[in-house]
């Protein structure tokens, strides 16, 4: 694979929700997979993901006390102005 076709951290993160929902197209699974291969940083960063989804996968948006769903969905809402 050329270095024009290597994955990048940063396209791994945008793409991360459909490679671990099986919907990213075969390719780009084979980049990303080579990705995390090559670099312990995302490799970690995919673990912990599953991790987190594997813990709170199973709560459900009714469990959440109304204020502190409210807190989670501004805090997710804000990311990118940090």
């Amino acid at each position: 694979m050329s270095a024009q076709d290597e994955m990048t951290c940063r396209e791994l993160v945008e793409v991360l929700t459909d490679y671990l929902e099986g919907a990213l197209a075969p390719k780009d699974r084979q980049r990303l997979e080579e990705h995390l291969d090559a670099c312990a940083y995302c490799a970690e960063y995919v673990q912990q993901m599953r991790l987190t989804i594997e813990s709170l996968g199973g709560i459900s948006e009714e469990s959440i006390a109304p204020q502190k769903r409210d807190e989670l969905l501004a805090a997710f809402r804000g990311w990118r102005e940090r």
